[in-house]
């Protein structure tokens, strides 16, 4: 199968999580991610931003994520930090517009670690789909306040010219605000996948939420 295809497929629902969305709690956090793993999450992103954590619990954090990934087939990816990222010898790494560019961050995890880039605007996917992102993260889809720095929501209409302007072949998941109420609408506009933090983070079962999320954007991809 192509990498393209493979991403498309896992990121169907993807989990962005941190200690600071499980009440800054390592085992509690580990705690939710099995259990979203197990209702069907194919992609994981360890993002952990503003929490308590020292660099080393971060890297015993990420440890712990990786290797359940590894257990239910799921992709693991790195927020940020391109250097955890390989120091984890994670699937992928995920950087945003303000972060390190995308060549100097090719040129050190090599060629066969995926490389998602954030977008909001045609020109933000444009660039980094030139510059060989192997996804996007196309958003803030809707308000959020797990995300302070998610920018002013551009919604599915704003994911639709993004996804004419890349193409097909482009995998890309909506994200920020996604809820079990408007997830189909960010499908629709063209999203391989959602990301979501609150949506499995608070639910009051993450295997559940992350179940129902599967169901209905493959309900929705194969309609």
């Amino acid at each position: 199968m192509r990498k393209q295809d493979v991403l498309k497929e896992k990121m169907a629902v993807y989990l962005v999580i941190g200690s600071q969305d499980c009440g800054h709690s390592i085992e509690r956090t580990v705690s939710i991610a099995e259990d979203a793993l197990q209702g069907g999450v194919g992609m994981l992103q360890l993002r952990d931003k503003g929490s308590t954590l020292t660099d080393e619990q971060r890297y015993q954090l990420g440890y712990r994520l990786r290797e359940l990934c590894a257990r239910y087939g799921c992709l693991f990816i790195v927020n940020d930090d391109v250097r955890l990222a390989i120091r984890l010898q994670a699937d992928g790494v995920h950087v945003g517009q303000e972060d390190m560019p995308l060549q100097e961050v090719r040129a050190l995890v090599g060629e066969t670690m995926n490389i998602g880039v954030s977008a909001g605007t045609i020109e933000e996917a444009l660039a980094a789909k030139a510059g060989g992102a192997d996804c996007l993260g196309v958003g803030a889809m809707f308000a959020t306040s797990s995300k302070a720095d998610a920018g002013e929501p551009i919604g599915p209409d704003g994911l639709r010219l993004i996804r004419e302007a890349v193409g097909a072949e482009m995998p890309i998941v909506g994200i920020g605000g996604i809820t079990r109420a408007n997830a189909e609408q960010v499908i629709r506009a063209g999203a391989d996948g959602i990301a979501v933090i609150s949506a499995i983070t608070r639910a009051d079962s993450a295997k559940e939420s992350a179940s129902a999320l599967l169901q209905m954007v493959r309900s929705v991809s194969h309609g």
